[in-house]
């Protein structure tokens, strides 16, 4: 990865750009969460380069992407017309439209995360939900790097987020990280009610990919654990709120 592309994985993060398991699991859970609102108007608020704009399509509704980065947009285009190159907080789109709206691991990278939850609820129609994930303050490491001394170093890096959040955020200026009290505080006084709120672990793919059948295991008792009280430690908050 060159200086620029990691100048922009600092700030946009990395979208989606193979289909695997951990995508296929989320996937899943998005389409449970949504039922029959699939067959309506669907948004994915920061779509990367379509990879889930292209799946959910498949579903039978009409999905619109909305990407910030301009060439990850002409990029999503290749997948599908209905491309929008607009920023979370300022959708040039009116209100009570979308039956649907998906957040998949974006609002950690907004300028205004609050703005941005604010858009969405106002895109939705009543009775529409929005399904977010976004990154857990209790995981152990911080998956988007870290600037140290000026220089920014891309990967995971061990128990930055443990930090007292002053110093955490002069690592990691670049993405936030929420615990179950800052979700709640982007949602107050916004008219919906949750469906649910609980943090997941991620698929490991690579790490199967490397070691196989230990890489299993681990995804198999982490993936358990999302049923008890280790879900702390998980990976990503997956929110479903449902306008009223």
């Amino acid at each position: 990865m060159n200086q620029r592309d990691m100048q922009k994985a600092a700030l946009r993060g990395e979208p989606s750009y193979v289909w695997r398991t951990g995508q296929q699991r989320r996937l899943d859970m998005i389409v449970r969460a949504a039922k029959e609102r699939l067959n309506g108007l669907v948004l994915e608020n920061g779509c990367g380069v379509g990879m889930y704009v292209e799946k959910l399509t498949s579903f039978g509704g009409r999905v619109i992407g909305l990407e910030y980065d301009l060439e990850r947009a002409v990029e999503a285009r290749v997948k599908s017309d209905e491309i929008i190159n607009a920023a979370g907080e300022f959708i040039p789109l009116p209100s009570l439209t979308f039956d649907l709206i998906l957040s998949h691991e974006v609002i950690e990278h907004v300028q205004d995360d609050r703005a941005a939850i604010c858009e969405m609820i106002r895109l939705l129609k009543v009775g529409g939900r929005a399904v977010i994930f976004c990154p857990n303050l209790g995981y152990p490491y911080e998956t988007h790097g870290i600037f140290w001394k000026g220089k920014y170093f891309f990967g995971n890096k061990l128990f930055v987020n443990y930090l007292p959040r002053t110093l955490r955020n002069k690592l990691a200026p670049h993405v936030r990280v929420y615990s179950k009290r800052d979700m709640q505080k982007l949602f107050k006084g916004l008219p919906v009610k949750y469906i649910e709120r609980t943090i997941i672990f991620g698929a490991y793919d690579n790490i199967i990919a490397r070691f196989g059948a230990f890489g299993k295991v681990l995804r198999m008792v982490l993936q358990f654990s999302e049923a008890t009280p280790l879900k702390w430690f998980g990976l990503s908050h997956f929110w479903v709120v449902e306008k009223i």
